[in-house]
């Protein structure tokens, strides 16, 4: 019996969000459809080609605002960060979301518009194609790490890391010998992610702006 390709992908999202991606499995996708393994390889001849799938169907909501408005009615530093939270959104809307994108090289439709989104308002702000394409490239994989260690911590379908009961370790070993460490603390184990994220992010683009207005030739980049 041959399944719908989105009934597939989709079955494999849900599925992801109860076991992870190290428990998911062809065999346990196939478990969930009803069907048996072998009909999953009408669409997919591995599990790696099923999460490109599910890598692509992760951007599917990722920058679907008209690019000519976005630009038009922010700057384009506001158009970078939009689109990079929608980014993160969209990670950490599935189990192990990042993970899951992070292991992929996808050439879709719904890739390169995110990629566009970025790229755009750095080239029309005056970035170099290299400057640009590096730069929105760098953003995306500050996204991934972000969420990859964020997500273990707020998810609540994983297993939380035990950050709080760690703690008294960490101050005591700090407080011996790392006296900077020790004094950051609070910060360092702090939960507003949402702050932390847009800190990161601000220092990225800040970065940025400063390369657009040098207009460094890309052979110094």
């Amino acid at each position: 019996m041959k399944i719908q390709l989105e009934t597939v992908i989709t079955t494999a999202l849900n599925l992801l969000d109860e076991v992870g991606v190290e428990g998911l499995t062809m065999r346990k996708l196939a478990d969930a459809l009803g069907v048996k393994a072998a009909s999953l390889y009408w669409h997919f001849t591995n599990k790696q080609a099923l999460m490109d799938a599910m890598a692509d169907a992760l951007m599917e909501d990722v920058a679907r605002k008209d690019l000519g408005r976005l630009s038009a009615s922010s700057t384009w530093k506001a158009a970078v960060s939009t689109t990079a939270h929608e980014i993160r959104r969209a990670l950490l809307s599935r189990r192990d979301g990042a993970r899951v994108y992070a292991g992929t090289y996808v050439v879709t439709d719904n890739v390169l518009r995110v990629a566009e989104a970025l790229i755009a308002p750095l080239r029309g702000a005056g970035a170099s194609t290299r400057l640009a394409s590096w730069g929105a490239f760098s953003i995306l994989y500050y996204v991934m790490g972000f969420v990859i260690e964020e997500q273990p911590l707020v998810d609540p379908n994983t297993t939380p890391l035990a950050v709080t009961s760690h703690q008294g370790v960490f101050e005591a070993l700090a407080a011996k010998a790392y006296p900077h460490v020790f004094a950051a603390t609070s910060d360092l184990l702090s939960s507003d992610f949402d702050a932390r994220f847009h800190m990161g992010l601000d220092l990225l683009i800040t970065g940025l702006d400063v390369r657009i207005r040098e207009n460094l030739p890309e052979s110094s980049l």
